[in-house]
């Protein structure tokens, strides 16, 4: 009997376990489907979108620089025996003012010389002369009716003294040129950047006394990148071309202590060539008068000064000025379309400090979100704030 319940417990385990499981299948608990939950509507800032007008604005700088830089050069030897109030380091003078007048009393005796040579010249050449005319009567008289040749008519004599007569007078003209040269005059209005000479120091022909520059305008070198230039009017004539050309105006600001002071100029032309290691085009601008009354309460612009600059171009049609706050992954935007959030791929061609200028991509009516949303998806439920 025993041996029969120890061969019996196995199976009576086995049996129970599986009426055990069968009893928990059949009486498991139904999983009860619980109602998705709506997402909440987001409150965004928002803003109609029309086309509009837009005066594109390029940001440049450069440094202030001269159109014309020049060596004041003494063409003769002498010592200086005046100089002008204006011959100094940062002075001003006019087109034609005496600026350095060099001894003149050998270049004056120079003169006197030449002219008493060119005198003795003319006489001799005289003399000549009438030794022509009386060798010709003699030979019309004694030659018997024969050509007479150039020596009988001593013609290589007269040409001689001919000759002669042409150098005494070049000799002259070279004497008064050295003595007009001892007066050093300004070749065009303009200011003095360095001097190199004084008062009564003797001074080479060749020696350079002062360098200067010309006031008529000044100019400023304007780094530009090939997208900035595509919103800009560049001046460009081509040969034989009579075609009128714009010519952007520019805005030059620069600070001097606590104080901005602002000049107008405009772009008078692009260089040549792109920079070879930037890549990028140099516009030119004009300062016309830079020292004239419509800046003589600013202070005086400096050869090398930096300055930035604000160049005026096109003007953009039918586009859309949005803030920089809109813009998502440099090409999308988002639009609030029937209490939904849609993103939307527009087409960028300017920005400026605060706003991005789209093309295309958007329509005019549609609502703009310009609150930053990072990664929201499309199909999110939004209303504008105060709705």
């Amino acid at each position: 009997m025993a041996k029969l319940i120890r061969l019996s417990l196995p199976l009576l385990v086995i049996i129970t376990g599986l009426l055990i499981s069968q009893y928990i299948k059949a009486n498991k608990p139904q999983a009860q489907r619980k109602p998705q939950a709506q997402l909440a509507e987001l409150a965004v800032e928002v803003m109609p979108l029309a086309t509009q007008r837009y005066q594109a604005k390029v940001n440049s700088y450069g440094s202030v620089q001269a159109h014309t830089e020049a060596s004041l050069i003494a063409q003769v030897a002498g010592s200086i025996t005046y100089v002008s109030d204006s011959f100094r380091e940062g002075a001003f003078f006019e087109k034609g003012e005496v600026l350095v007048k060099i001894d003149a009393r050998d270049y004056q005796n120079a003169i006197t010389i030449a002219e008493a040579e060119l005198q003795s010249t003319q006489l001799l050449l005289a003399e000549e002369q009438a030794k022509v005319e009386q060798a010709l009567r003699d030979w019309k008289r004694l030659g018997k009716g024969k050509p007479a040749n150039d020596l009988v008519l001593r013609k290589p004599q007269l040409a001689a003294q001919e000759a002669g007569l042409a150098s005494a007078k070049a000799k002259l003209t070279k004497a008064k040129l050295d003595l007009e040269r001892t007066v050093i005059r300004a070749p065009y209005a303009g200011r003095v950047l360095e001097k190199s000479a004084e008062l009564g120091e003797y001074v080479s022909s060749g020696k350079s006394l002062a360098s200067s520059y010309a006031i008529d305008y000044l100019e400023v070198r304007l780094p530009l990148s090939l997208n900035e230039q595509s919103v800009l009017n560049i001046p460009e004539n081509f040969r034989r071309s009579n075609a009128d050309v714009v010519k952007p105006q520019v805005s030059l600001r620069s600070n001097f202590g606590a104080h901005e002071y602002q000049w107008n100029a405009q772009v008078e032309r692009s260089e040549a060539a792109l920079d070879s290691a930037s890549r990028q085009l140099y516009l030119v601008a004009q300062i016309n008068d830079p020292y004239g009354p419509a800046n003589e309460n600013k202070p005086s612009l400096k050869i090398g000064q930096f300055v930035r600059a604000t160049i005026q171009g096109k003007t953009l049609e039918q586009v859309f000025v949005i803030p920089r706050s809109a813009l998502y992954s440099g090409q999308q935007v988002i639009i609030l379309e029937d209490g939904l959030l849609q993103r939307k791929t527009v087409s960028i061609i300017w920005q400026d400090q605060d706003s991005y200028i789209v093309e295309s991509g958007i329509s005019a009516g549609q609502t703009l979100v310009t609150t930053p949303l990072g990664r929201v998806i499309s199909g999110t439920p939004a209303k504008p704030i105060g709705a």
